[in-house]
């Protein structure tokens, strides 16, 4: 399975490669490959580089362990992370799922407002039963700080490159 998806991965290299370095330096090449499958099965191609930034964001403002990593915690991840016997895959499917399905929403809904924070409404709603220390309320502010940082390192690579 970690040969198919790492050929996946260098045979995809158009999926938004600063988020999945992102990915890869903060959890491992396996990792890597793995939100790479999460992004191409669960994001369309055209929206991949726009919102492919976010769910890796999501996964540094989550910073979850093992089987919260993108800070899903819904009885269908639940049944995934045991059957399949991982936690990172699920975790991610269901992020990037959840964003491409959202981003659909809020187009439907005409944009209001930012994405990010339009998101964050349904990822992590303040006052939720489960955040009984009110963390939430940060949790729009961390997702724009990490995709602003991806952002930034793709604006870095992007000059790097142009002056080799």
């Amino acid at each position: 399975m970690r040969t198919l998806l790492l050929l996946l991965a260098l045979a995809c290299p158009a999926l938004a490669d600063n988020a999945s370095d992102a990915i890869r330096d903060k959890d491992g090449a396996a990792a890597a490959a793995k939100f790479e499958d999460a992004i191409q099965v669960n994001v369309r191609e055209d929206l991949r580089a726009q919102l492919a930034p976010i769910v890796a964001a999501i996964r540094h403002a989550e910073n979850g362990s093992a089987g919260r990593e993108y800070g899903v915690l819904g009885d269908g991840v639940k049944r995934d992370m045991k059957r399949k016997g991982d936690t990172y895959r699920p975790q991610a499917g269901w992020c990037a799922a959840t964003v491409q399905k959202t981003y659909d929403r809020w187009v439907k809904a005409g944009k209001p407002g930012d994405f990010i924070t339009f998101l964050g409404r349904r990822y992590c709603p303040v006052g939720a039963e489960n955040d009984p220390n009110g963390l939430n309320r940060n949790w729009v502010r961390n997702v724009k700080h990490w995709t602003d940082k991806i952002h930034a390192r793709t604006e870095k690579d992007a000059g790097s490159a142009r002056t080799r």
